[in-house]
């Protein structure tokens, strides 16, 4: 197809433009050939005619399908193109935030200026073994395909970064070295990875500063060789320099910087060891102030200091040869201060003591006056003479920067000769990778020599580059067998040869250099004579005689001439340098060494760049003279050299490229300047690249990829079995032209232009599809909406018709209904209207009547009230005439009465003086107190009958005496008042009158007080209405209150509970982080353990010849192996200088990273050291007080010394009596010359069952005083047996106080002296006088142990008796209040006092019966203590018997016929244990452990089998009480499992088996402990079968640690069997067929480093799945240990899953969310086939489901961001963006995520705390546990099969 055909109606296409580079437009109509005018329509909405060039006739170019847009590699463009090319970084940069992006064999990389979280080591761990094209563009991507090349084809690679300044070449580069640190590590222990990483800050202190186009800008060329072993590991690297820019130590342009390392060194003046150099702040140095930017934003530069300080120290430089570099520094600070006076024109002057030059004399170590008078003068020599001339002041500024600069350029040499020092390895090299980190082209508006010479080393590797890339097309060409026709490339070596050819520009230079009076208008016009007009390349400028202009392969250059000779020259006056070489100051000659070697100088010109050279390892010889003429070489000279030099190392390597580009001059973080980013494309070569691949055929698909991709434009008939032939039949009827494609091998190659034309092809076709699938649709829908209607319609109609029959129904009984109501109502009428006259008539009648009664019976009333008026005045007219008479008649009474009253009180009066009357008036009172005496009389007989009964209430009784006494005084008072109430009869009889008088006052006042009262009752009743209604208020406000109370409770209440549920999650995260921290801390411990044991591997082998008696086999881990299983890492590490001893005699170099480790350990070991020695110090220290409180009681110490004495005398009489014992039995053994010795009745039989007997009566006597002490210091022998010795007695205080007498005490030390006695020493020995002085210096301290004995039991009586007081105080408040109580009762009546009592007495009994309940709990607890103590006694004294036996007979130990028969006894059942022999030990863990193979045993016998046998072996051991065998045969399984996980580690079955039967060994371990928390579940016979004497509770910690750590190995061997499948199976396999097109794909894509070795599909990870739960199942694994395991596998397929897909583009797709989707629904299929659905699996992949669903759903409105945001919980903010960010349409349907939407996605979740990390841990391993599962198997029902080899066990 003619690509004119292309240029049809809506068509869009590229035309330049001035300010964007290129526009986008798009078609209004076709174009046919012959227009001169297309008609466009831009995307700004304007129209426009655009003219077509007259001459070329050349259509703009046209633009990708959308679909294409944003690729990762730029080849996989169907139109390749400068604008394609700038449109898709624009779109990846700007859109997507991706910074790389490939142009076939090129990393492109634009500077973001923003830190971005895409270097960290899960990025490396993510790349790290991914083919190139598999994963996004990166750094790292292109780092690993070095890496593999090197490792696959042998052969040395480079990477070559380039850019300008401020691109991001130096961070590039360092990522790619960090990365191989990171993949490879290092083949020693020297670290050699951070060595050269720790290169980074040095060379960027000493060689990077600040531009106006970058902070951190390298002023120099770099190239790092890295080299790498046979093993592919950093054995150590080599770095060589280009061009470093000496003028900047000079002098700084507006708003740059110095070096950084001169400001690192200001910044850091105030340092103690800083103060000689005299610094101080930068602004007051000359050449650090010139720029005026001191300082650069976010950098400290004394932290920068610091990390350079210790980078120096990392790479061996010395911490005096660090200071000399700093003294040197400063001094060329210094030396920028020294000012010169102008004597006259051609002179001048240092004024006298001039300090900076004083100071700078100092620090150099040089004469003040030589180096003053040379740096104003200089020599001049000539053939006969030499002249010393001054020189002006100008001369001596420029030779002051001179020299300045030239010491500053071998500083830096010598800097990177001591950097190539310590990264050389004395390891032969077997490869290397090469990253060049080089300045890229550069044009400014004044160009000089620097600029030159940059562009003509990038003239030099464009070449090297384009030959590369045509290499890379003409192999693939002629792999494929494609008819090879040559690509018309621009090559640029017309450009090199005019610069370096002979008579060329670098050649006329040097030329003029040797004139003696060459200049550089001289050499100017040599240039123009030579070159102009002879060379197109070639140009001068028109208003200009010293300047000319080159044509580079990016853009003419015009350069200044100025300073060209002098900069090439590189003019430093000799007899400056002659005072510096002869300073006093070492280090200073030393730099200038190489002038006086003629062997690669590497001196530069006096304001340009240094070129670098690598200086080989031995010198050259040569005579003087060449030397010298070699000295001479200018500076063009030696960068030719050396850039030929790096040319051939780089033709010699495998290149790979890095372009940086610089989006924007501003430094403004993603933001994207298209003119700039055009200018960089061109001169880097980028362009270049996409033209070549665009001169052939840039588009290529292999065979099965256009089949999937096209399939939609075959017919059926069209597709064969042959794939091939099925893709050719296709192309020869889509494209005609044949000349558009060839068939390769493998693949199809295209033209440009023609993949556009199948996709356009194949959208044209789908879109047919697509609109009859939609017509079908249509259709459909409109039949279906008619066939509704027509129902509707119809249902319309029937609902109509019965509307209208039930309304005609309704009128018909609506009619009827009113007629029957007609006749109702007139009837109604009629009858009411009758009614109504009946009624009225009536009521007339009856008023009428009422009238006529009324007026009768007015008349008759009158009549009545008439007659009553009478008879009432008639009576009162008699009622007053008779109360008139009475009232006379009652006063002359009361006149006679009073008369006769008066006389009788008279009388009265008389009779009340005499003694009768008060005799009578006495008779009743006398009476009264008889009473009250029988009364009293009586209470005195209750109170003694109270006293007696209650003898404990004496003072209740006391205080009712004093109640009774005064009432009898109240009584006695009464009396009195008796007496007296006669006088008061008198006064009451006058108060009568009174009272008659008040009582008239009262009843006028009580009328006032009713009024009073009805007024207050009144307002009391209003009163009470207002409180009533306040009341009201206040219940409702109550209850309002109430309510709300009960709400806030509510509410607190769901806080409470809410704040409980998220403190019991954090709890449970804390404790699984804690044992998270645990197990990833034991699984270092067992990499440090394994590490050091391969340690040991290799010093073995590195010592050839053992030293005798310094070798150790494995069997002195026999008596050890204990202390070795328990020892910390510290005791590991302190071992390991002991043994590098025997290696390090051998001359091997020192390496210092390894020297200051062991320097630093051995520190901690010293301080350690101290510590102990403190410790010790102390514990004598209390030893010497013991011993001085001693001294203070003589008298106690005289009865000390009497007992002493007699318990010695007791005791040598036992050793007496034993010696005689002893000596029978020597006589009664040498008797053995008959065999009826040892027979039963023989007399040395005889004396041996004596003997025994005896001892055994007396061991009966000793074991009880020995018992008790043997067991309390159990610990403290475990504590003190490593040390072998005894270094405190005090710790035994709280033990001896428990001691009944001194007698335990001495024989508990003599226990302790028997338990601290070297195993060496003979039994015997015991009875020698020697044993007694131990004893008798056991009973010393023994006495003094009972001093302070005595003074604590003086202070527990004490503190007893401060007990008992509290006690008797708290036993009278009791009596007390029992008193009150009582008292309380006497006033109550008979049935309350019965119910107060009874109540009481409950109450006492209950507080009694819970104090006997704490007693009795306190009593169980005694009790298990004891039962334990019982074990621990029942096991010293098995210990003690052993001892006895060994003291009495130690013949029957070395003569067997001696032995005593055993004693015939009944054969018991089988007690589920295993009997084997000491020697025994190692065959079985042989045959058990190493060298059993877990299949046999997993298929034929029962799960878990060896850990049973182990368990009843360990059972037998226990039974014995024999501790040696039990911790033998623990340490040595224990040991074995170690050493057959770390043999055959990688297998999973072995793995799966021994965590297994460790699990299974622990719960026995703990089923069989005798513990009640584990014998829950147990039988009664199992019961029987618990550990009798031995608590192996440690063990038990041993175990589950090791369990821990073969989980840990089980994870790591999953993880390495299942990540080559989940990647394949997960995302690259298409399980639904068809549903994900193949898009495009690039260079990089097809040219994978390792080919294909299988595919994996979904099946493949679920066989292995079941593979994997099978074998754990036949192993008899845990169940939940199984989900434990299958969620932690769940969890790596998730993660790995999620983490390629966050770094695949190709991969964020709405298809390939559907595959994911349906992985994982079969993954949880699987889970619910295993019934696995609740071990928490299906949890782990919620990440990457919801990353699925985040593929699928839309991605449009605020709705759509809404339910992204609440869906995707389990995915961070980063993982979020980045997967929309990288979401790629497959097909042209589908829509790209908009830039705003993801702007939206991020404000809502900027509240989010999250992670910022952005891929998961995939190395992550959950925290395990080991659930208690104990067996019902019982012990005694197990067989042995013979299979294991363990006949030599036996069934106890």
């Amino acid at each position: 197809m003619a690509a004119s055909e292309l240029y049809t109606k809506f068509a869009r296409v590229w035309i330049p433009d001035p300010e964007e580079v290129w526009k986008s437009a798009e078609l209004l109509k076709d174009y046919k050939p012959g227009d001169k005018v297309l008609l466009l329509h831009l995307e700004e909405g304007k129209d426009l005619e655009y003219h077509l060039d007259p001459k070329t006739k050349e259509l703009p170019h046209l633009r990708n399908p959308d679909i294409l847009v944003g690729e990762n590699d730029l080849t996989a463009l169907s139109y390749l193109h400068e604008p394609a090319v700038l449109h898709n970084l624009r779109v990846r940069f700007i859109d997507s935030k991706l910074i790389y992006t490939y142009c076939g064999i090129v990393l492109v990389a634009i500077n973001p200026y923003e830190q971005l979280p895409i270097y960290g080591e899960d990025i490396i761990n993510a790349y790290s073994g991914q083919n190139m094209g598999d994963m996004d563009p990166h750094i790292f991507a292109v780092a690993e395909e070095a890496y593999k090349q090197m490792a696959r084809d042998e052969r040395n690679q480079s990477i070559i970064v380039s850019g300008e300044s401020g691109a991001g070449k130096t961070v590039s580069a360092k990522y790619a070295m960090r990365y191989f640190a990171t993949v490879s590590g290092s083949a020693s222990e020297a670290n050699v990875e951070e060595k050269v990483l720790a290169s980074n800050p040095i060379m960027e202190s000493i060689g990077n500063a600040k531009t106006t186009r970058n902070d951190n800008s390298s002023r120099f060329g770099k190239y790092i060789e890295i080299g790498f072993d046979k093993r592919y590991r950093i054995i150590g690297a080599n770095m060589r320099t280009y061009l470093l820019e000496k003028s900047r130590v000079v002098f700084q342009a507006e708003e740059e910087r110095n070096y950084h390392i001169f400001y690192q060194l200001c910044a850091s003046a105030k340092l103690p060891e800083f103060k000689m150099l005299r610094l101080g702040n930068a602004d007051n140095f000359n050449y650090t102030k010139q720029g005026g930017s001191p300082v650069i934003e976010g950098v400290d530069d004394a932290k920068e200091m610091a990390h350079t300080r210790q980078a120096c120290t990392l790479l061996g430089i010395s911490e005096s040869h660090q200071m000399g570099i700093f003294r040197i520094l400063a001094g060329i600070l210094h030396l920028g201060n020294v000012g010169f006076t102008s004597r006259d024109a051609d002179s001048c002057t240092i004024p006298p003591k001039h300090e900076p030059l004083c100071i700078f004399c100092d620090l150099m170590g040089v004469d003040y006056e030589e180096m003053c008078h040379w740096l104003c003068h200089r020599k001049l020599a000539t053939a006969t003479e030499t002249y010393i001339k001054p020189i002006s002041k100008l001369q001596a500024t420029n030779a002051r920067d001179a020299l300045a600069k030239h010491i500053y350029a071998k500083l830096f040499n010598w800097i990177v000769d001591n950097v190539n020092q310590a990264l050389h390895s004395a390891v032969k090299q077997h490869s290397f990778i090469g990253v060049l980190d080089i300045y890229g082209f550069e044009t400014f508006e004044i160009n000089s020599f620097e600029q030159f010479c940059i562009n003509y080393a990038n003239e030099k590797l464009q070449q090297q580059f384009n030959m590369h890339v045509f290499k890379l097309e003409q192999e693939e060409y002629m792999k494929e067998q494609i008819p090879w026709t040559l690509i018309d490339f621009y090559d640029n070596q017309p450009c090199i040869n005019l610069i370096e050819s002979k008579l060329g520009i670098l050649d006329l230079l040097d030329e003029e250099c040797k004139m003696p009076k060459g200049t550089d208008d001289t050499w100017a016009q040599k240039l123009y004579n030579t070159h102009l007009n002879k060379c197109a390349l070639f140009e001068k400028p028109r208003l200009s005689n010293k300047a000319f202009i080159i044509q580079h392969f990016a853009d003419k250059v015009e350069y200044q001439c100025e300073g060209f000779l002098e900069k090439n020259k590189d003019t430093v006056f000799e007899e400056q340098i002659k005072v510096l070489k002869s300073s006093k100051f070492k280090m200073l000659p030393e730099l200038f060494q190489d002038d006086e070697k003629a062997i690669s100088p590497t001196s530069a010109t006096s304001s340009g760049r240094t070129p670098l050279t690598r200086t080989p390892a031995k010198p050259t010889k040569g005579r003087p003279g060449q030397m010298a003429k070699e000295h001479k070489k200018t500076v063009g000279h030696q960068f030719r050299n050396s850039l030929h030099l790096l040319m051939e190392t780089l033709n010699a390597t495998t290149p790979h490229y890095v372009r940086c580009i610089k989006p924007n001059d501003f430094k403004f973080p993603f933001t994207f300047d298209e003119k700039r980013a055009v200018q960089q494309l061109r001169a880097c070569g980028v362009l270049e690249t996409i033209r070549i691949s665009a001169a052939g055929f840039p588009s290529r698909w292999t065979y099965q990829e256009f089949f999937s991709r096209y399939r939609v434009l075959m017919k059926q008939k069209d597709v064969l079995s042959d794939r091939k032939q099925t893709c050719k039949n296709v192309l020869e009827k889509l494209i005609l032209d044949k000349d558009k494609y060839q068939f390769g091998k493998t693949k199809i190659f295209f033209r440009a232009g023609q993949v556009a034309y199948l996709e356009k092809l194949r959208a044209d076709k789908l879109r047919a599809a697509c609109i009859r699938i939609q017509k079908t649709i249509r259709g459909w829908l409109l039949r279906k909406k008619y066939l509704r209607m027509r129902k509707a319609a119809i249902t319309v109609q029937r609902y109509v018709r019965g509307y209208q029959a039930r309304c005609y129904a309704k009128f018909l009984r609506r009619t009827k209904a009113a007629t029957i109501v007609q006749k109702y109502w007139r009837m109604y009428v009629v009858r009411r209207r009758y009614k109504i006259r009946r009624a009225a008539t009536i009521v007339l009648q009856s008023y009428l009547r009422g009238f006529l009664a009324r007026n009768r019976y007015r008349k008759i009333l009158r009549e009545h009230k008439a007659v009553i008026i009478q008879k009432r005045v008639r009576g009162w007219l008699a009622r007053t005439h008779y109360k008139r008479s009475m009232h006379a008649i009652i006063y002359l009474q009361c006149c006679f009465r009073r008369m006769m009253a008066k006389r009788e009180l008279k009388k009265l009066k008389i009779e009340a003086r005499s003694v009768e009357r008060y005799k009578k008036l006495h008779i009743g009172m006398e009476n009264k107190i008889m009473q009250l005496q029988r009364k009293v009389d009586e209470q005195n007989k209750d109170y003694k009958c109270l006293v007696e009964k209650l003898t404990n209430l004496e003072g209740i009784y006391n205080s009712e005496t004093e109640k009774l006494r005064s009432d009898l005084e109240r009584l006695q008072l009464s009396e009195e008042e008796a007496k007296v109430a006669t006088g008061r009869v008198l006064s009451l009889q006058e108060e009568i009158a009174k009272l008659r008088k008040d009582l008239e006052q009262t009843r006028s006042e009580k009328k006032c007080i009713e009024e009073h009262a009805d007024r207050y009752k009144q307002e009391t009743e209003q009163l009470v209405s207002n409180l009533k209604e306040e009341n009201t208020l206040l219940k409702q406000e109550k209850e309002a209150l109430n309510h709300r109370i009960v709400q806030q409770a509510k509410e607190m209440t769901e806080t409470m509970e809410k704040k409980l549920v998220e403190e019991t999650k954090q709890l449970e995260l804390d404790l699984n982080d804690e044992r998270l921290r645990y197990q990833n801390l034991l699984n270092e411990f067992s990499r440090l353990e394994e590490r050091y044991d391969d340690l040991k591997e290799e010093m073995t082998l590195m010592v050839h010849v053992p030293k005798p008696g310094h070798k150790r086999t494995d069997s002195t881990h026999s008596s050890n192996e204990s202390e070795y299983i328990f020892s910390s890492e510290i005791a590991e590490m302190e071992d390991i200088p002991s043994r590098t001893e025997e290696p390090s005699e051998k001359k091997v170099p020192l390496d210092m990273s390894l020297f200051l480790k062991l320097q630093k350990r051995v520190t901690e070991l010293e301080q350690e050291k101290q510590v102990m020695q403190d410790e010790l110090d102390r514990k004598e220290e209390q030893v010497l007080r013991s011993k001085a409180k001693e001294e203070e009681r003589p008298q106690i110490r005289g009865a000390e010394l009497e007992y002493e004495s007699l318990k010695r005398q007791e005791l040598e009489s036992e050793n007496k009596k034993l010696k005689n014992e002893l000596n029978e039995l020597r006589k009664a053994l040498s008797e053995k010359s008959a065999p009826e010795v040892t027979a039963p009745g023989a007399p040395a039989y005889r004396v041996l069952m004596e003997q025994l007997t005896s001892v055994s009566e007396e061991l009966d006597v000793r074991k009880e005083e020995v018992l008790i002490l043997r067991s309390q210091l159990v610990s403290q022998k475990e504590a003190i047996q490593p040390k072998n010795t005894m270094t405190d007695s005090t710790i035994l205080l709280e033990d001896v106080q428990k001691m009944k007498d001194k007698g335990e005490i001495a024989q508990a030390y003599i226990g302790l002296k028997e338990t601290n006695r070297s195993s060496a020493l003979d039994y015997h020995e015991l009875n020698e006088d020697g044993e007694l002085w131990l004893v008798y210096e056991g009973l010393k301290q023994a006495n003094r142990l009972l001093e302070s004995q005595l003074q604590s039991q003086k202070r527990s009586h004490e503190n007893e008796a401060e007990a008992l007081r509290g006690e008797i105080q708290s036993l009278k408040e009791e009596n007390n209040r029992q008193q009150q109580l009582l008292a309380q009762n006497l006033q109550l009546p008979p049935e309350a006092r019965i119910e107060a009592s009874l109540q009481h007495e409950i109450t006492r009994l209950t507080n009694e019966n819970l104090d006997l309940m704490e007693q009795l709990e306190k009593q169980d607890k005694t009790v298990r203590k004891l039962k334990k103590q019982l074990k621990v006694f029942a096991k010293k004294i098995g210990e003690l018997e052993v001892g006895q036996m060994e003291n009495i007979s130690p013949g029957q130990i070395i003569d067997e016929p001696i032995r005593p028969v055993n004693i015939p006894r009944k054969e018991k059942d089988f007690q589920g244990m295993l009997e084997y022999k000491k020697e025994d030990e190692q065959k079985l863990v042989k045959n058990l452990i190493l060298e059993l193979k877990p299949r046999g045993v997993a298929v034929n016998l029962i799960p878990g089998l060896p850990a049973y046998i182990l368990f009843m072996c360990v059972r037998h051991a226990d039974y014995l009480n024999d501790d040696q065998k039990v911790r033998s045969l623990l340490t040595s399984t224990i040991n074995s499992i170690k050493k057959v996980l770390k043999k055959r580690g990688d297998d999973f079955e072995t793995v799966s088996f021994w965590l297994s039967n460790t699990c299974r060994f622990l719960h026995c371990l703990k089923q069989y402990s005798g513990e009640e928390g584990f014998m829950k579940h147990n039988t009664s016979r199992q019961n029987e079968h618990c550990l009798t004497n031995f608590d192996l509770a440690e063990y038990r910690q041993v175990l589950s640690d090791l369990a821990i750590q073969i989980y840990q190995q089980l994870v790591r061997v999953l993880e390495n069997i299942l990540q080559p499948m989940i990647v394949s199976g997960m995302l690259e396999h298409e399980t639904i067929q068809g549903v994900s097109g193949v898009k495009p794909t690039g260079l990089r894509k097809r040219t994978s480093s390792i080919a294909d070795e299988g595919t994996y599909t979904l099946d493949s990870i679920l066989r292995q799945l079941n593979s994997f739960h099978s074998v754990m199942c036949q192993h008899g694994m845990d169940p939940e240990l199984i989900k434990q395991v299958v969620k932690q596998m769940f969890y790596i397929i998730g993660a790995i899953t999620l983490n390629n897909l966050l770094l695949r583009k190709d991969m964020c797709s709405w298809s390939k969310g559907m595959q994911i989707r349906y992985n994982v629904s079969q993954l949880e299929e699987w889970l619910r086939d295993k019934n696995l659905m609740n071990s928490g699996a299906k949890e782990t992949l919620e990440p990457l489901i919801q990353a699925a669903q985040l593929l699928q759903v839309k991605k449009k409105t605020d709705d759509d961001a809404e339910a992204i945001c609440s869906m995707c919980n389990a995915l961070t903010t980063a993982q979020i963006v980045k997967v929309l960010n990288l979401y790629t349409p497959v097909n042209e349907f589908e829509e790209r995520v908009s830039v705003s939407f993801i702007r939206t996605i991020q404000m809502r979740l900027r509240d989010r705390k999250d992670s910022p990390q952005l891929l998961m841990d995939a190395k992550h391993i959950f925290p395990v546990t080991f659930p208690f599962n104990p067996s019902s198997l019982a012990l005694e029902t197990i067989q042995i099969p013979a299979s294991l080899g363990l006949g030599f066990i036996s069934r106890v």
